[in-house]
């Protein structure tokens, strides 16, 4: 059977409120970064989550250890005051993993354009060329 995962941890990062969205899944995992601007009440997140979840694209999966859920309140709030210390490096890596991904497909996009460009660039300079030597 597969087990599927979310977290969502928000902290400050100057000047904004940021919120990053975990998914654990298989064993894999892949995140999420949301800027929530000035700082969300519980009921904004809550719908946020209800509105937005489906649309959020999440970067490519990485390898993660699933453990087991805590099993006291008091180690769940040691644990996610530790994650608000570190902000979750397995997140970061996965959200590196997007913007590098986001970055190279952007390149191919631009790299494309421009060679468009300079191939019309061209085509117009032969055609003015043409008429040029036909007009005498």
């Amino acid at each position: 059977m597969d087990t599927v995962w979310g977290t969502l941890t928000v902290f400050f990062e100057d000047p904004f409120w940021v919120g990053i969205f975990s998914r654990t899944e298989n064993g894999r995992l892949s995140a999420c970064k949301v800027t929530f601007g000035a700082e969300p009440k519980d009921g904004e997140i809550w719908d946020f989550v209800l509105k937005n979840y489906r649309r959020l694209v999440f970067s490519p999966s990485v390898d993660a250890a699933v453990g087991a859920l805590p099993p006291n309140p008091k180690r769940a709030r040691r644990t996610a005051e530790k994650q608000l210390m570190h902000a979750g490096t397995r997140s970061q890596q996965a959200l590196q993993l997007q913007r590098e991904a986001g970055k190279l497909q952007r390149r191919s996009v631009s790299k494309a354009q421009k060679e468009a460009e300079k191939e019309r660039r061209f085509a117009l300079k032969q055609q003015k060329r043409k008429e040029k030597h036909r007009g005498r």
